[in-house]
């Protein structure tokens, strides 16, 4: 009889594991925003968790990039640091503080001293448990019905599972799914709504994105496990009009709480976070601190949002430093809020190299440049539309990869009083066809019709260089072969670019067209253009060729046909 293969966990899985979390809290960001009811409804729980994870997932990647020339990589002690420290210096909300403690339990299992170099079944029965117990332990009043019952349900699954990482991790999903569909008998506020908890439903994906990482399968959903439980059916999370995400544990959920949440960075020594703790203790609710080794993140709900501030200040250094009004979205975000009168309109895009950046500014647009390999963060799409500074802003993700990223970028700055729509560009040629049509007089919800119309009406291709032998869709590619995509799927292998070129612009052409856009990249053949231009105006009637210098943008070429 075959042998089923052990699994482990390492820097790779690690670092995998982050990936298919990200996506994941991604996929359910607004599902998880729309069920939440404790303790505050405030809309933000999946995107607060995306964040939170995305922070996490960034400090794994930076680790990698330094072992570029190393073959052995990082190892899994390195990852599951990055990965607990980028989640504490990135959390966000209630959820994601207790997202960030829980990594860092298991951090401190994983990582400590002693520890082998691959994480077995044990090690990781003893990362779940330590990082459930860490979490309960940070939350001030834990309450059950909450991430933190998940959590310990997690951990007590994994306990009585015996075998590999695979066996155990996907033992705590199971428990994990089992606990957040009997949240809402452990907590009233959620069977009056009936809704399961946001942060457990956050949790369960992210110990979805566990197994796949660990076995290479998927998980099973929450609804899948409702539906082979009858006895549970109602307890399906169903979202209500006018209600979202908050965080998990403690504090009051009902009408009449606290008005602001406060979160900070700290450094302090543990002798004075545990004063801080009992000061910020008796100022509100909803008390979570989270870290150690002399940074912690801290978040409280407080009437008094300059008390809790001071109270950090007396422990020690506090800063990022943000305060949310409930209901109002930010109204300090530790510095001076742009003096000028805001636009009315902007467009911020990404794009992907210098000459494309140049050519979207002129055209009036924000941007935000993705350098290859180094796609922007949602916080760097944040930072793009406070610069534009405008009430209504249309954002142009202009890559299938970023939308996400983008969505939360998005929803953060609707909390700040902007009005934001997001045109799901998957490049940035179909980002220059929304952008053409876009015109500032008219009314917000009819420039976006437009610019979404022109967008999905422009197919889209490019050019690359394989980097590693792979299967694709048109067969199986060698690297250094070149390739040409058309919609995001492969569709040629060749050996010369311009030849690659001519058979995709030709496909591309059959369905019709009226213009074709080239963005050409420094790396391009000088002549590659040109041909193009010819094969175009001595092909196809009726139909204009415009063509942009893309820099250092990733692709040779990038072909859009409107």
């Amino acid at each position: 009889m075959a042998q089923v293969p052990q699994t482990f966990l390492d820097g790779l899985a690690v670092r995998t594991w982050c990936g298919l979390a990200l996506r994941a809290l991604g996929r359910a960001r607004e599902e998880i925003d729309a069920i939440n009811v404790y303790p505050v409804a405030d809309g933000d729980t999946g995107t607060n968790l995306y964040l939170t994870l995305e922070s996490a997932a960034t400090a794994v990647e930076a680790v990698f990039a330094g072992y570029e020339t190393q073959p052995a990589g990082p190892t899994l002690a390195d990852a599951v640091r990055a990965m607990a420290h980028g989640a504490l210096i990135g959390a966000r909300g209630n959820s994601g503080t207790i997202l960030a403690q829980l990594l860092r339990g298991m951090a401190q299992v994983l990582a400590a001293d002693g520890a082998e170099p691959r994480c077995d079944g044990p090690a990781l029965r003893l990362a779940l448990r330590r990082a459930a117990d860490s979490a309960r332990q940070a939350v001030a009043h834990p309450v059950e019905g909450t991430v933190l019952t998940v959590a310990s349900a997690a951990a007590a699954a994994a306990e009585r599972a015996d075998g590999d990482c695979g066996t155990v991790a996907r033992a705590a999903h199971e428990g994990a799914r089992a606990a957040l569909a009997a949240t809402p008998a452990q907590l009233d506020v959620l069977a009056r709504a009936g809704v399961v908890d946001a942060g457990g439903s956050g949790l369960v994906a992210v110990l979805g994105a566990l197994v796949e990482a660990c076995t290479g399968e998927a998980a099973r959903d929450l609804a899948e496990a409702v539906d082979a439980a009858p006895d549970r059916a109602d307890l399906l999370p169903r979202a209500l009009p006018g209600t979202g995400t908050g965080a998990c544990a403690g504090g009051a959920a009902e009408d009449g709480g606290p008005a602001f949440e406060v979160i900070y960075l700290l450094e302090a020594d543990d002798t004075a976070v545990a004063r801080l703790r009992t000061r910020l203790d008796a100022l509100g609710d909803s008390l979570v601190v989270v870290g150690g080794d002399g940074l912690w993140n801290v978040h409280v709900h407080v009437d008094d949002a300059g008390a809790a501030v001071e109270a950090g200040v007396e422990a020690g250094r506090p800063y990022r430093i943000r305060i949310t009004h409930f209901g109002l979205g930010d109204v300090h975000t530790g510095g001076p809020r742009p003096p000028r009168e805001r636009a009315q309109r902007a467009v911020v895009a990404v794009v992907p190299g210098q000459g494309l950046a140049e050519l979207y500014t002129e055209a009036g647009a924000t941007t935000v440049l993705a350098r290859p390999g180094e796609p922007p963060a949602s916080g760097e799409l944040l930072a793009a539309v406070r610069r534009a500074h405008a009430r209504e802003v249309v954002l142009l993700p202009n890559d299938a990869e970023l939308r996400d990223t983008a969505a939360a970028a998005a929803e953060q700055a609707r909390t700040e009083g902007a009005r934001v729509a997001l045109i799901p560009t998957r490049s940035a040629v179909q980002g220059i066809a929304a952008l053409a049509v876009s015109e500032p007089g008219r009314r917000f919800d009819e420039d976006v019709v437009q610019m979404t119309s022109a967008a999905g009406a422009t197919r889209y291709a490019e050019v690359v260089v394989a980097e590693h032998r792979s299967w694709t869709t048109a067969g199986i590619c060698q690297a250094g072969d070149v390739l040409g995509l058309i919609d995001g799927d492969v569709a040629v292998i060749g050996a010369d670019v311009t030849t690659v070129a001519e058979t995709v612009l030709d496909r591309m052409l059959q369905a019709g067209g009226e213009l074709v856009t080239l963005v050409v990249g420094d790396e391009a053949p000088e002549t590659v253009a040109g041909r193009l231009e010819t094969r175009v105006r001595e092909s196809y009637l009726a139909v204009d060729t415009v063509v942009y210098r893309g820099g250092r943008q990733g692709a040779l070429l990038l072909i859009g046909v409107e």
